[in-house]
């Protein structure tokens, strides 16, 4: 029938659910009216599909006929036709048809937003600073007078043991709820703040959200009430988000009787006025909509319509707030009809039409009706209206404003929205497009706090480790302490079996995986996709990667004996992620200044090649002393000490000092490298090959095109090379995407790279991230979608994909070979770069210890040389026999 090709272009599900007609209801009541008709439609248009019936009328430039063109406008609106912003004639127009026809068009429209599979929620502690108000809203139990013997206010300790808890337990969110200007009317509240050394409770609120950011590291959101421009602004320099709920745009509701009397900061012209101040001052805003109190459903439309027109303006509301009315004992409307399911989902359908997809809209699932009958099916209903996030939950303090609904425990909700289909992901209360244009929207002071807790898509990090830290490696995932932890794939725990949904990856990423597995190259926007899955799409890439890598590679794991040299760690350049280089007098960070001298780099070569060895990895700064020549006498050095050994030695930054210091062009130069014993290059200096990040990262070193200008010339005279990337400070995954076509694309032109070696970021010393610009390095998610994609994405041109067990650890390790891995890099014997970047790792991975990881993940330990030979056999027992090193003064 025609309402059913109309309305259902979701999924079979939802096609068998639905009525066989669609119906136009009143917008006028409160609530869903009965007065219904049916829809009737010319038999010959009636066979049409709707795409078609669209294209049909917009290429003829007619309308359809006038009782069908409700459903007209409505797939208009689906499709995305109308823009991100319709008109509001065009959203009254479709008001009131059928609500499956609403939510089935808002659930599409949501689901063409960034990242349509998640489904967010902000893990929070609820601190109720004040709960004394001068208003008296009619339905509200949050606001209290002052009771004799009780202060007005919680003390700065005991705002403080709130967050701590919260911290403890992952949260990432300090919700700062509070009375509106009790001072105002009550002595006491005045008399506390004089005593305390506060003029208003704004001064008190700004000082405590300070506090609970520099002492416990959680972000404050302050909904403070109705505010001037400058108490905006006061807020802003502590928190990095604040809120107020227009509630209804309608003034009969401050007329005697209604929820609004005698409450002066409900006057929707003092809240709207509070909203714009906040776009007036940058500041990311959350507002909404409080839905069931006596208002008309074209009131919440003018509600929704008059929020819209501020953000348009401004830019600033990050999320709006459906909430439904619940009546509580105690209040004037103790006895009011609460409002049914069907008008919280068409406000939501409603508010998603209005504002697109890119809007959060949000339903907090502690007040979703028959959530109290434990009814999942509530919840998956307002999934299916358009929402796309949860809102606040805490698994530490009760919803103070709501006390009497608890909120639901992580793992129902999270398996509720498995079985919609979604992924439940914890987020920070600044969401990831504001995190993006930072500059604009966060105090400079408050950004550091941020990129902490933050991770590569802009949602809260919710995990303890980061590369560098030791990790059991009896486990494959993390086992994060607190109750707000996010699994390996990014998304909330769910721990029971769920009855439907995606658990298998999209059809999007199915296709784009397929694509790659064939050798089909994926442009950037594709990779993209790939690196910022999550959830089952996440878990399909990770098993497509290590399939490819069984077909290309087989069981085979292999590794290098091998032995690095860091002949020198004073440097010229100022790299913000290096913790390793030292100005020639510079102790700040780990140990003295130092250059090895020539007797000593032939000692440790002749001992890696006494131990097994079979390459001497060398680089170092870049010493003001340096010349040309003086990489062509280490290379000499090593040669006469030990001249079966393989040299792999330079970065692409030391080789283009080395040419411009002697004046000869860089293939002069490579041709001399060559000649003196050079085997291979690493390469490494390659960071993210991208400006945009190389600009903060690393602004005096080489480009990305003169890092790709080395490579190439070292390829075309024969020297082989690895390729690298460096991530997880202050780059994201289309960033990522960037590098992995540069990479592809010239090993395509040369076919000179050995291995592709993703190099996650150790931030602890790391100068970036204590300059508070970086984030805690990548995490667990971010190292295995990194390695996993390379692996589909470099196909077939790079076939060797290795994971760091110096950055990951072993344990790290074991979950990278089943990522699409199958390299382990080498022993190393010594290593200093990411030891001094405060990594637990580093110092020798012996080969019994190499191979007793690889056995342990199920696979088959291959000794090779650099350039994936077959070590020699000599070579290979006496790295199993290997004496304790000399100790290094």
């Amino acid at each position: 029938m025609i309402e059913a090709n109309f309305c259902t272009q979701i999924n079979p599900e939802a096609q068998r659910a639905l009525k066989p007609k669609c119906k136009i209801s009143s917008i006028g009541s409160s609530f869903m009216s009965g007065n219904q008709q049916r829809m009737k439609e010319e038999v010959r248009f009636s066979r049409l599909k709707a795409s078609d019936r669209v294209v049909h009328h917009v290429q003829a430039g007619t309308r359809p006929p006038a009782h069908n063109s409700q459903m007209h406008t409505l797939e208009l609106l689906r499709q995305g036709l109308l823009g991100q912003h319709p008109e509001a004639a065009q959203l009254r127009e479709v008001a009131a048809l059928d609500l499956n026809c609403l939510t089935e068009a808002a659930a599409e429209v949501r689901d063409r937003r960034q990242h349509a599979s998640i489904v967010t929620f902000s893990p929070k502690v609820f601190i109720p600073l004040t709960r004394v108000c001068r208003d008296v809203c009619g339905y509200c139990t949050f606001s209290l007078g002052p009771k004799p013997g009780q202060a007005v206010y919680l003390t700065i300790e005991e705002v403080l043991n709130i967050a701590r808890a919260g911290a403890a337990a992952g949260c990432s969110e300090a919700l700062f709820t509070l009375g509106d200007k009790p001072e105002l009317v009550y002595p006491q509240a005045k008399f506390e703040l004089a005593a305390m050394g506060y003029a208003t409770t704004i001064d008190y609120v700004a000082e405590a959200a300070r506090l609970v950011l520099e002492e416990t590291g959680l972000l404050p959101h302050i909904n403070a009430g109705v505010m001037e421009r400058d108490d905006v602004a006061k807020l802003r320099r502590f928190s990095v988000s604040q809120g107020l709920m227009l509630e209804s745009i309608s003034e009969r509701l401050m007329e005697p009787g209604g929820p609004h009397f005698n409450s002066p900061d409900k006057n929707p012209a003092a809240r709207l006025a509070t909203i714009e101040a906040a776009g007036e001052e940058k500041v990311p805003f959350t507002s909404g909509l409080l839905i069931g109190i006596g208002e008309t459903r074209e009131e919440r439309l003018d509600s929704l319509f008059a929020l819209r027109e501020l953000h348009l303006k401004y830019g600033h509301i990050q999320e709006l707030i459906i909430q439904n009315f619940r009546a509580k004992k105690g209040t004037r409307m103790a006895n009011a009809p609460e409002p049914p399911l069907e008008e919280l989902t068409w406000t939501v359908a409603m508010a998603r039409l209005t504002f697109g997809s890119a809007m959060s809209i949000q339903a907090p699932p502690n007040l979703t009706p028959n959530v109290h009958l434990e009814d999942e099916s509530s919840w998956r209903a307002l999934i299916a209206s358009g929402i796309n996030d949860w809102g606040g939950v805490s698994p530490v303090t009760i919803d103070w404003v709501n006390p009497e609904a608890p909120w639901p425990h992580l793992e129902t909700l999270s398996a509720a929205t498995s079985e919609s289909g979604k992924s439940l992901v914890p987020r920070l209360p600044l969401y990831p497009e504001y995190i993006r244009q930072a500059a604009t929207w966060v105090e400079p002071s408050i950004m550091k706090s941020v990129l902490r807790s933050s991770n590569s898509l802009g949602y809260a990090r919710a995990e303890s480790w980061s590369p560098g830290i030791a990790m059991d490696e009896s486990t494959i995932a993390y086992s994060y302490q607190g109750s707000v932890a996010v699994e390996n794939d990014g998304t909330m725990k769910v721990s029971r079996p769920t009855t439907g949904g995606l658990r298998t990856g999209s059809s999007e990423i199915t296709e784009l995986v397929q694509r790659a597995q064939i050798g089909e190259q994926l442009a950037e926007l594709e990779i993209t996709k790939l690196l910022e899955a999550v959830g089952p799409d996440f878990e399909y890439i990770r098993s497509a990667a290590d399939a490819l890598r069984s077909r290309v590679n087989g069981d085979e794991v292999s590794y290098v004996v091998n032995r690095n040299i860091n002949y020198t760690n004073v440097c010229s350049y100022r790299c913000q992620f290096c913790a390793f280089s030292k100005g020639k007098t510079n102790e700040e960070l780990r140990g003295k200044p130092y250059r090895l001298s020539l007797e000593e780099i032939a000692r440790r070569s002749i001992e890696a090649w006494e131990r097994g060895a079979t390459e001497v990895c060398m680089q170092g700064g870049i010493h003001p002393e340096f010349t040309g020549e003086t990489y062509l006498d280490i290379l000499n050095t090593v040669r006469k000490a030990a001249p079966k050994i393989h040299v792999h030695a330079f970065s692409p930054l030391e080789v283009f000092q080395g040419a411009s210091t002697l004046g000869i062009s860089l293939e002069e130069y490579l041709k001399e490298l060559k000649k003196a014993g050079l085997g291979s290059l690493p390469g490494t200096a390659a960071e993210v090959l991208d400006e945009e990040v190389r600009s903060v990262l690393c602004p005096d070193k080489i480009n990305t095109r003169q890092w790709l200008e080395i490579m190439e010339t070292a390829h075309s005279v024969g020297l082989r090379t690895t390729s690298t990337i460096m991530f997880g400070h202050l780059d994201r995954p289309y960033h990522w995407a960037r590098h992995l076509l540069h990479v592809r694309n010239l090993q395509m032109r040369t076919g000179g790279f050995t291995e592709f070696v993703p190099l996650p970021f150790v931030h602890m010393e790391a100068p970036v991230f204590l300059k508070g610009r970086a984030r805690k390095g990548p995490t667990m998610r971010d190292c295995i979608i990194m390695h996993s994609v390379a692996r589909l994405v470099l196909y077939p041109h790079i076939t060797n994909i290795q994971a760091s067990w110096v950055k990951m650890g072993p344990g790290g390790v074991k979950t990278l070979l089943a990522a699409g891995c199958n390299d382990m890099g080498g022993s190393l014997m010594n290593e200093s770069i990411t030891r001094a970047a405060g990594a637990s790792y580093g110092e020798e991975l012996p080969p019994h210890e190499m191979e007793r990881v690889i056995l342990a993940s199920g696979r088959r330990p291959r000794q090779r040389t650099t350039l994936y030979g077959e070590a020699p056999a000599e070579q290979a027992q006496r790295s199993f026999g290997a004496k304790p090193l000399v100790p290094i003064r």
